[in-house]
C-alpha cells in the first residue's frame, strides 16, 4: 500500500505540471494576438489664406481729399475730391463698391431732387489738381472714365465698374463731385451734414488651388 503522503506529493506534482503548461500556452496565445506587420510614411503641406484689404490714401494728403471738408455751400455750389482706391491684399477682387451714409445728417442729404448730388470718375493716370484748398479742382490727362452718373449722394453698395484695383497690387485715381443744385431753395440754409464714404472690395470667385 502506497504511502498517503507520497500520493499527496505526486498528485500535487502533476497539478502544478498541469498549471505550468496551461500558463506556458496562455503567453503563446497572447504573443500570436499581438504579432503584425506595420509600415506608415507622412506628408507635410503648408495652407495659408489669402487677404482682401481695400485702402485710401493718407487722410487729408493728395491721396485722398475725401476727409476735407466743404463750408458756406450755396445752391449751384460743387466741390471736387480726389482719391486714390488700392487693393493692398493678395487676392484679386470680383468686384468694387461704393456706400455712401450720413454721419450727420440733414435736407442736405436726405432730399433726393434738391440735396447733394454725386458724380464718380476715374483717371486712368493721377489726377491734375489745381486751385485754393479746400476748393481744389482737376483734370484728367489721361482716359476719364464715368464710373457713378448723377445721382442722390447717399447710395448702398453701388457698382465701381471694371477697376484697375480688381487686381491685386492695383491702384485707381477717383474724383468724388458733390453738387448742390441751383434748385434749392431757402430750408437748405444753414444746414450741415457728414457724408461718410466706404469703399468694398470683394473677393474673386472661389477656384481649385
Amino acid at each position: 500500500m502506497r504511502n498517503p503522503s507520497a500520493l499527496a506529493h505526486t498528485t500535487s506534482g502533476k497539478l502544478l505540471a498541469s498549471l505550468a503548461i496551461v500558463g506556458t500556452a496562455a503567453s503563446i496565445a497572447g504573443l500570436a494576438s499581438f504579432a503584425s506587420f506595420t509600415s506608415s510614411t507622412s506628408a507635410s503641406q503648408a495652407v495659408s489664406s489669402g487677404t482682401v484689404t481695400a485702402a485710401l490714401g493718407a487722410a487729408g494728403g493728395v491721396d485722398n481729399r475725401l476727409t476735407i471738408a466743404a463750408t458756406d455751400l450755396a445752391a449751384g455750389d460743387t466741390m471736387q475730391r480726389a482719391v486714390k482706391l488700392t487693393n493692398s491684399g493678395s487676392l484679386d477682387w470680383a468686384s468694387a463698391t461704393l456706400s455712401t451714409s450720413a454721419t450727420t445728417s440733414s435736407l442736405l442729404d436726405t432730399d433726393a431732387t434738391d440735396g447733394l448730388q454725386m458724380v464718380a470718375e476715374t483717371c486712368s493716370v493721377a489726377w491734375s489738381e489745381a486751385g485754393t484748398a479746400p476748393a481744389h479742382t482737376y483734370t484728367c490727362s489721361g482716359t476719364q472714365t464715368t464710373l457713378i452718373a448723377s445721382r442722390p449722394v447717399i447710395g448702398s453698395n453701388l457698382a465701381l465698374g471694371s477697376l484697375g484695383s480688381l487686381t491685386a497690387g492695383g491702384s485707381d485715381y477717383l474724383r468724388v463731385t458733390l453738387s448742390l443744385p441751383s434748385s434749392a431753395g431757402n430750408t437748405f440754409q444753414d444746414l450741415g451734414s457728414a457724408i461718410e464714404f466706404s469703399f468694398t472690395g470683394t473677393q474673386r470667385a472661389a477656384t481649385d488651388r
